[in-house]
């Protein structure tokens, strides 16, 4: 074999089968070969395991698949390159031309653009309510047929809980998917209600590091069969490097959401008591109005505290540009703290009364809690506090 030829074909390597790594290898190939036409037939035909594209499948995005539904407690998954297309892929392959979605005003913003914007286009139409409004959940469950109920809890930004038992029960009632976006409260919380099809952001707190981008769409395995060959050809699908960090990530996942969880708590309290805060958004304060239902659907309370500052936007601008420890920008759940200003939240997509059902104000701060030392996050916290005039 000439030099140029083998370069394209090094030596093979194979690993004893009482020798494995402890850490897989990183699948970095788009193709894998069967030794017969025949069997790679089989395989397209479903007829036998194996890899065929990357695609389609892999097998490091097969560990993180298996894994991602294994901690919220279903059968299948599929990832995807991000966590919005994780949402627009699940949407697009659970819906068609007539069907009609039941979504809510506190909803993640580039969600309420692929409900209203893209699927509109393409004749699916929608129901736009508040999370809260469960009587008018069943109002529009009874009188519309209904294809799928999308909603988020927490809800981004204020962290709104939603009635998981009322929203699965109605929903089952009318013939209804359940959708959930999961992303805030994680990969090991909610799975022992009654939703059909869960979605994450990877980036976020199962990469932990901000590192990388993800997402999954988490249901049992006869609903991700129907589909997995839309998301096959939509082709949006996670680099197999970027899963290997996802898949690192979430080694340290559990310790990471506990410790974020608890610095969050004290914060939330620092900022509860603090004259210059009209209003803390955080599941674990009991003044938080669901409070009592965080505590029955949640084990954690996860690391987003969102505020409002009683100065309004120029008071949350002095407080956000006086933080050292907190980065002003998008996304959450990493090891470091982040920050959002209400100047970076607006929902100019909603009318006024929308906007109002949305709580979220001129002086609206949302605050990704990070690994910092928890004194020195409440020290920063403090001193931006001062900063923004509440003393």
């Amino acid at each position: 074999m000439k030099k140029p030829t083998r370069v394209n074909h090094p030596p093979r390597v194979d690993v004893p089968a009482d020798n494995q790594p402890v850490v897989a290898p990183i699948y970095q190939t788009v193709k894998f070969e069967f030794e017969t036409v025949d069997e790679t037939l089989r395989h397209l035909r479903g007829e036998r395991p194996g890899f065929f594209y990357t695609r389609t499948s892999n097998p490091t995005l097969r560990q993180l698949e298996l894994l991602l539904a294994e901690l919220q407690g279903r059968d299948d998954c599929l990832v995807t390159a991000s966590g919005v297309s994780a949402v627009t892929q699940t949407l697009l392959a659970l819906t068609k031309q007539g069907d009609h979605v039941l979504c809510f005003v506190e909803t993640y913003n580039p969600t309420r653009y692929v409900i209203r914007r893209l699927l509109g286009r393409f004749g699916v139409t929608h129901t736009m309510l508040s999370i809260e409004d469960v009587a008018g959940m069943e109002r529009v469950l009874s009188s519309t047929k209904t294809r799928l109920v999308l909603f988020e809890s927490p809800t981004n930004p204020v962290t709104k809980i939603a009635d998981i038992p009322a929203i699965t029960g109605l929903a089952r009632k009318y013939n209804a998917l359940t959708v959930l976006d999961n992303t805030f409260a994680g990969l090991h919380q909610h799975g022992e209600f009654d939703i059909d099809v869960y979605v994450h952001s990877l980036t976020k707190y199962a990469s932990g590091a901000g590192d990388v981008m993800g997402g999954a769409v988490i249901a049992r395995s006869d609903i991700i069969r129907t589909m997995r060959t839309d998301f096959g050809v939509i082709g949006n699908v996670l680099d197999p490097h970027a899963a290997f960090l996802i898949l690192r990530g979430l080694k340290t996942y559990f310790v990471r959401y506990k410790a974020q969880s608890e610095s969050a708590q004290r914060i939330a309290e620092l900022l509860a008591a603090h004259p210059a805060v009209a209003r803390v958004h955080y599941p674990g304060l009991p003044s938080h109005p669901q409070h009592a239902l965080a505590r029955a659907q949640m084990k954690d309370f996860g690391g987003i505290v969102t505020f409002d500052l009683k100065g309004g936007a120029e008071a949350a601008k002095r407080f956000v540009e006086a933080l050292k420890l907190f980065a002003l920008t998008a996304s959450l759940g990493s090891t470091e703290s982040l920050v959002v200003a209400p100047q970076m939240m607006a929902v100019r997509d909603l009318t006024p009364e929308q906007q109002r059902m949305s709580a979220i104000t001129e002086g609206t701060v949302r605050l990704s809690i990070g690994l910092e030392d928890p004194d020195d996050l409440i020290e920063d916290v403090t001193r931006a506090l001062e900063a923004a005039g509440g003393q």
